[in-house]
């Protein structure tokens, strides 16, 4: 299984540009905090750089700038190629499957917003706002029945 979610800032504003058949890709770099601390009682970062394609790649480009903390999920793809100076490069980064928009840089706990590739977003006015709540200061089981005695012989661990 090759699965990545990370969590972090993007370092720089996104680039996107065009392959040669017209697909849009935009490729950004996320610094993710470590989970511990180094000698110095601060915290070390991983700079991870990720691509997206196609409308993924377009909603990132349009709505994401340095500091824009936003959620990865994807898979780690390593390729290599030529460099102008003859030399094979090799790379590794993940291709973002569901980027998740967390927050910009500044803000506190503004609204986050999700952009999958034609991921479905409801529209909460459509939505209904007379939900029927019940009140539970009583006990919802009461009226479920005789008490149901168990050994530790019927139970399977």
């Amino acid at each position: 299984m090759n699965k990545v979610i990370l969590i972090g800032r993007l370092t720089k504003d996104p680039e996107m540009r065009a392959t040669t058949s017209g697909v849009n890709t935009t490729t950004f770099t996320v610094a993710v905090n470590r989970a511990f601390t180094n000698q110095n009682g601060g915290r070390d970062a991983d700079f991870i750089n990720c691509v997206a394609w196609r409308r993924q790649a377009e909603n990132i480009a349009k709505y994401c700038t340095k500091g824009t903390q936003v959620a990865v999920e994807g898979r780690i793809q390593t390729r290599s190629y030529d460099a102008p100076d003859g030399n094979k490069r090799y790379v590794t980064e993940v291709v973002a499957d569901n980027v998740t928009f967390l927050s910009s840089k500044g803000a506190g706990a503004s609204a986050s917003a999700s952009f999958a590739a034609d991921a479905y977003q409801p529209d909460v006015q459509d939505m209904p706002m007379d939900i029927e709540t019940s009140d539970i200061s009583e006990d919802p089981f009461k009226d479920f029945g005789n008490e149901v005695a168990l050994s530790d012989d019927d139970l399977p661990f």
